[in-house]
């Protein structure tokens, strides 16, 4: 089911069970940030990005790197090389993403990657990327979902957020991901469940707003969302939740990540900006949080969800 009814949407979620698959990744990648710089197509609709003044290639290098060490102790994690033409590279996770169906989600496809397509062309570029689809295809030996080429945003893991566990999607409506675009990807990730909400003025990704993390806690700034009681009702289906303010996702602490079952990460703006409130239910939902300093990449407009591409 794909809908923009909210009650139908909760009436399923609220009795679906987390067997659909593990709710976090096996595996994870990212892309360097070589020839990182200001892109200006990208910046029309992303309210987060700094001028280009702002933009430090050689510190972002320097705090990618921590990324992938600190990545690398919780689950293997591997690091494809940047391209000067594909300035917003280094956030992969809105054009490569992957989708396993095992017999208790009750799918039938092999592992697949999937491949989105971007609202900018800036961004099409790094769809034809051969190194990432042949590494899926000839060492992982996943099939191949190209969305690239149809005409519908669909900017995969950043407009859509998963619920791995429960096999539910929570897809924010914008310029970066029309509704034709979150059915295809409901379809792609052979979801139980998807619902389409519009973001508000100003949001270019739900990864921004929101997050689930492990398929037991969440992350959501309700005034991310075109109705804010949204938000409210999705936080209401976890046993741990925390509202987040307006200043929580200015810095990005909507935008986290749980790669394994018992650790968040994001990056050390978002951890300085948590709330008491919001770090007592990260605790709670038994998280330990890993920071990475990333200040050089978020001048991008993005934060450290968006810079990995996980690997179910």
């Amino acid at each position: 089911m794909i809908t923009r009814d909210l009650d139908a949407f909760l009436a399923l979620a609220r009795d679906t069970a987390p067997d659909f698959g593990p709710g976090t990744a096996r595996a994870a990648f990212l892309v360097a940030p070589d020839g990182f710089a200001h892109a200006v197509e990208s910046a029309s609709d992303n309210r987060y990005m700094a001028a280009a003044a702002a933009f430090e290639p050689g510190l972002a290098m320097q705090q990618h790197r921590a990324l992938h060490a600190a990545l690398s102790r919780q689950l293997p994690t591997v690091c494809f090389a940047g391209d000067a033409g594909t300035p917003d590279a280094v956030f992969p996770n809105n054009v490569f993403a992957s989708a396993r169906a095992d017999a208790r989600s009750g799918g039938a496809f092999a592992p697949r990657l999937v491949i989105g397509r971007m609202r900018h062309p800036v961004r099409r570029r790094e769809a034809a990327r051969q190194d990432i689809r042949g590494w899926f295809r000839e060492v992982a030996g996943y099939a191949e979902l190209d969305l690239s080429t149809q005409p519908h945003a669909c900017e995969l893991t950043g407009a859509l957020v998963i619920d791995r566990a429960r096999g539910l999607g929570y897809c924010g409506l914008s310029e970066r991901c029309d509704a034709a675009g979150a059915a295809l990807m409901h379809e792609a990730f052979g979801l139980r469940a998807t619902l389409a909400f519009d973001l508000a003025p100003g949001e270019y990704h739900a990864n921004v707003v929101l997050a689930v993390l492990a398929g037991r806690a969440v992350l959501a700034c309700p005034e991310g969302f075109a109705v804010p009681a949204v938000a409210q009702a999705i936080a209401r289906l976890y046993p741990h939740a925390a509202l987040l303010s307006a200043a929580e996702r200015d810095a990005f602490a909507g935008n986290a990540i749980a790669l394994a079952p018992g650790t968040v990460s994001m990056s050390a703006t978002a951890a300085c900006a948590l709330r008491p409130g919001t770090r007592r239910m990260l605790e709670a939902a038994g998280f330990a949080t890993c920071q990475v300093d990333l200040s050089a990449i978020e001048a991008a407009g993005g934060s450290l969800r968006c810079c990995v591409a996980e690997v179910f």
